[in-house]
Order: structure tokens, then C-alpha cells, then sequence
């Protein structure tokens, strides 16, 4: 028993996890931080019950690893480990199971191998999402209190990573009806809302704003065909790169046996079929569909063992897909080809972030409608740093954080466009322009909430706006007073964005009264507006300070 047990012939898969396992850590030690991972490091410095993005558990995941290695290692390290145990999870799911087979599968995705060890929510909706299956199947094997609470646990840690997982509560349910005439069900689902009740609490108390993002602010103008044709590419590549068309066939035509495979089919073709209906709305990332990976792997598994067939196009295409694997791989550690731009956030981040911390000194740094380059900044270099984003730019979790505290009155250095230009910094990425700011002010926590969400107007009508300014600094907010700001709007459509307008209620008189109002003049054209509020801080741009108000002009 012990070592030489674990290595055994009969051990095959330990030696395949613990391979895995290795990799994934080597790679996560060596490599850069992608964008995306910095921002989620950010997170795990403020723990919340929610974020604007996302759910809280990458936060937490990261928290975990990064009080362990104060590095891209601790940054991803737990992300690592249950990347692994997703492979494990998913094998203890199929019957009959045919290793060599499922570690051809597997081998076949060369994502599951490089994003693997990312760490984004992706992971552990992965995780979570075959966590979730496996508490489903014993649940319909046996509804026992045991498996109730299982699966109740199992949906809200699968919930907690990213929103997502409901349509694979919502495909399941849709696989087997008689789960509404099943008591223990429900209490599964009562305790799964308890369980993330904090985060909805999270929500209702910010104003839902994931929910106005996504269904509000995000949706594109109007249907091109490249967002439908870029999904089904994305999918092809998500299950691939080689074979992940051969994947998705052999998961769809697979044979049902038994009730808990009759979910994965239907969350398998109902997530697909989902989110490629939501192209016809604006565009879908691939990665929306990671969730699939267990019911794709479990079914395409079982179509190959019950009709009899060998899977050799896995294996005689393995090595090209490994290849790919492992120039992806080097290329995230070492950039081999300089000058060509493929996701040049992975290199020299500690260059350009050191060359900008040498001047900055111990001054803050802020940068404008970028919630990447702040994040990359403080992880490398250690610095203060904040996004300040401007109301025609994509808001995000900075919106809701109180760093901007920290920069009052303070000597600042502020990176963007349309701003006076102090200096320059040159860097292996290019050369950065920024302005050096004596005594910063900007509020972005101030908030104007709209007396009126929908509003019906004239043409060129002069509308007076009723607003309830609210001071979620909570505490009294100091005035620039050499440069007073001033309260202002600004209208976007699908189209276009209207150029902000100044009015001359300050904010000074405004955030000390119970109501305000403000005088908004309604665009000349009919149509249909969002029409948000702001403060101007001059020189810096007008920011998000209200949620969208729907306007149709007649």
C-alpha cells in the first residue's frame, strides 16, 4: 500500500491526476497574470457577499491561495486543485468507464488544459457544475435527507460561482418533471436560497447591478450574423481544438439510459441551443458554455462504448492536439514571438508597472475606463491604483469600492485619453501619456436616484429631472472648491452617445438636500434613449452617478 500503491498498474488514473495536477501548477507559477486574474485578485482584497461581475467565490477561491504564495502561483492555486478534482468528479460519474478512453477525451480539449489553471469563475462553475451532477444522480438514486442537503449545498456553491448554473438547475428540472412532485426537491431548493441569500441581499442593497448590466447596458445596437458565427466557432474551439465538433456529436446522439443522463442531454443542448438564441441579441463569449464540460465528456464517453466504437480519431489526432498544448503553454511563459500580438497581457507586466511605479513614487495612480491596468498595477508593484470610468464606458466593481477616499486632496497621476498631458512614460508596450494631478477629486459613489425609471417626453422638451442624491461614502465628502463639481447628464442610444451636457446645480448644494432636480433638455429625433447622471469633476470625464433612466421621445 502507500507509494508504490499509487503507482500501480491498476492506478493508471491517480498517475494521470497527479500529472495534470503538476502541470497545471508549473504553469500557474511561471506565467504572467492575464488581466482578468489581476482584477479578480483586486476581489479578494475587498471580500463582499457580491461583486458587480460575478458571484463572490473566485474571490474567496483566490484569498484562500494568495494568503499561501504571495504570487501568480497563490493567485491560482487553489484554482488548480479543483480543476483536478473536476477530472476526478466527472470519472467517478460514468459507468462502466473505459479509461483510456476518457483520458483521450480529455486529452482531445486543449482548453480544459491551458485554462485550467486560470483563475476565473469559469474553474469553479466547472467544479462546481459536476459537483452538481454527481449530487444529482445520488439524489435520483436514492432521496435520502442526506442527498437533499447535497444538493441543495451543491446549487448554491455552483450559484456562487457564476449565474450561469441556473440553466442547469432549469435543464435538469426540464429532463424530469416528476422532480416538481418531489418534496425533498424543494426543500433542496429552499435551502440552495438560503444559502445564497447573502448575495441577493448583496444585489438588492447595490441596486442590482449585474442584472442592469447584462440586461440593460449590454445588449448591442442591433443583430449581425458574426456574433452567431464567432459562437459556433467558439464552441467548436471550447471542445477542441481539433475534435470539439466531434465531441458535441458524439455528447448529442448518445444513447439515454438512465434518468441522470437525460439531464446532461438536456443541459448540454438546452445550454447550446440558450446561448446561441442570445447571439440574435448581441454577442456571447465561448466561455459561457463552460459549464458543459462534465455532461460532454460523460456523453460522448458513453455513445463511444455503447455503439461499439474504438475512438481512434482521438487517439491518431492526440499528438497534434498535445503540440498545440504545449506551444500555447510555453508561449504563456515565454514570449518567443515579440511584436506579434496574441494576448500580449500575459508578458511584461512587470515592466511597464515598474517603469510607471518609478515615476509615480508614492503617489496613487489612476487610470480611466480600464478596470485591468489598475488591478495589474497594485499586484506588481504593490502601489495604490484605481479605475475611474467615465459614463459612456463600462462601469465595474470600481464603481462600488470607496478607494476614491484614499486619493482625495492628494498628488495623483492620472493615465487616459482627452486629459492635459503632464509627462510621458516609454515602455516595451507602448508610451503613456498622463496627467499629474495636484489635488484629486472624483465621486463615483455619490448616487442620483431618479424619481422616474421611464419617462415619455417631447421632442426637445425641457424636462425637469427629480433626484435623491445618496452619499454611499458615508461620511461627509470634501469639495473641490478651486474647481467646483457639478451635476450633469448625458444620452446614449444603441447607436450613438450624445455628448455630455453641464448643468449648474453643484454638487455641494445637492448632497445636502433630501431631493434635487435638474434641468434635462430631451433630444430633438424620436426614438428611444438611456439617459444616465453624472458629476463633473473637471478635467476629469463625467462619471456614472445614477442607474439608466429609459426615455422615448415621441
Amino acid at each position: 500500500m502507500g507509494i508504490p500503491h499509487f503507482f500501480s498498474k491498476n492506478q493508471y488514473r491517480n498517475l494521470f491526476l497527479l500529472g495534470w495536477l503538476v502541470l497545471g501548477l508549473l504553469q500557474a507559477c511561471f506565467s504572467e497574470l492575464w488581466d482578468d486574474e489581476a482584477y479578480y485578485w483586486v476581489y479578494s482584497r475587498h471580500l463582499d457577499w457580491g461583486y458587480f461581475d460575478h458571484p463572490p467565490m473566485i474571490a474567496l477561491l483566490i484569498k484562500i491561495g494568495y494568503g499561501i504564495f504571495h504570487n501568480e502561483l497563490g493567485v491560482r492555486l487553489l484554482i488548480v486543485m479543483i480543476n483536478t478534482l473536476t477530472l476526478w468528479v466527472t470519472a467517478k460519474l460514468l459507468s462502466k468507464e473505459d479509461n483510456r478512453l476518457y483520458y483521450l477525451i480529455i486529452g482531445s480539449m486543449g482548453a480544459m488544459q491551458i485554462g485550467g489553471m486560470l483563475a476565473v469563475p469559469d474553474v469553479p462553475l466547472i467544479f462546481f457544475a459536476s459537483l452538481y451532477f454527481w449530487a444529482y444522480k445520488v439524489f435520483v438514486d436514492e432521496q435520502s435527507w442526506k442527498n437533499t442537503i447535497l444538493l441543495g449545498i451543491a446549487m448554491a456553491l455552483m450559484f456562487y460561482s457564476k449565474y450561469h448554473g441556473v440553466l442547469l438547475v432549469f435543464f435538469t428540472v426540464l429532463s424530469n418533471l416528476n422532480l416538481l412532485r418531489v418534496f425533498k426537491f424543494y426543500v433542496a431548493c429552499i435551502l440552495t436560497t438560503v444559502l445564497f441569500m447573502p448575495h441577493i441581499i448583496w444585489q438588492y442593497t447595490h441596486g442590482f447591478p449585474s442584472l442592469q448590466y447584462h440586461l440593460v447596458e449590454r445588449n448591442a445596437s442591433s443583430y449581425d450574423i458574426s456574433f452567431t458565427l464567432d459562437y459556433l466557432g467558439g464552441q467548436l474551439l471550447l471542445f477542441g481544438p481539433l475534435l470539439g465538433w466531434l465531441v458535441i456529436y458524439y455528447a448529442c446522439i448518445c444513447p439515454i439510459q438512465h434518468t441522470f443522463e437525460r439531464a446532461l442531454k438536456f443541459s448540454l443542448i438546452g445550454v447550446l441551443v440558450f446561448f446561441m438564441i442570445s447571439t440574435f441579441k448581441g454577442r456571447v463569449e465561448a466561455n459561457w458554455t463552460v459549464m458543459l464540460f462534465t455532461p460532454a465528456v460523460i456523453l460522448a464517453h458513453q455513445t463511444i462504448k455503447r455503439k461499439g466504437w474504438k475512438g481512434r480519431v482521438f487517439l491518431y489526432t492526440l499528438p497534434v492536439t498535445l503540440l498545440l498544448v504545449l506551444v500555447t503553454r510555453v508561449y504563456m511563459i515565454w514570449d518567443f514571438m515579440p511584436g506579434v500580438e496574441i494576448r500580449p497581457e500575459i508578458h511584461n507586466n512587470k515592466e511597464w508597472t515598474g517603469k510607471i511605479a518609478a515615476v509615480a513614487g508614492e503617489r496613487p495612480v489612476v487610470f480611466l475606463n480600464s478596470y485591468q491596468l489598475p488591478s495589474k498595477y497594485m499586484f506588481y508593484t504593490g502601489h495604490l491604483s484605481y479605475s475611474l470610468n467615465s459614463r459612456y464606458s463600462r462601469r465595474s466593481q470600481y464603481n462600488f469600492w470607496d478607494t476614491e477616499k484614499q486619493l482625495w486632496g492628494k498628488e495623483v497621476l492620472v493615465f487616459g485619453s482627452n486629459l492635459p498631458i503632464t509627462d510621458s512614460i516609454k515602455t516595451s508596450i507602448g508610451t503613456w501619456d498622463y496627467y499629474r494631478d495636484s489635488a484629486y477629486y472624483s465621486y463615483n459613489l455619490i448616487q442620483l436616484k431618479p424619481a422616474a425609471h421611464q419617462l415619455k417626453v417631447r421632442r426637445g422638451e425641457h424636462y425637469t429631472l427629480v433626484l435623491q442624491p445618496e452619499n454611499n461614502y458615508f461620511q461627509s465628502v470634501p469639495i473641490n472648491w478651486n474647481n467646483e463639481p457639478v451635476l450633469g447628464y448625458g444620452f446614449t442610444t444603441k447607436d450613438s452617445a450624445y455628448a455630455p451636457v453641464r448643468t449648474k446645480v453643484t454638487l455641494a448644494k445637492a448632497i445636502t438636500r433630501r431631493l434635487t432636480t435638474m434641468e434635462v433638455i430631451m433630444p430633438n429625433q424620436p426614438g428611444h434613449y438611456q439617459l444616465k447622471c453624472s458629476v463633473f469633476s473637471d478635467p476629469l470625464p463625467p462619471t456614472h452617478n445614477s442607474q439608466v433612466i429609459q426615455v422615448t421621445v415621441e
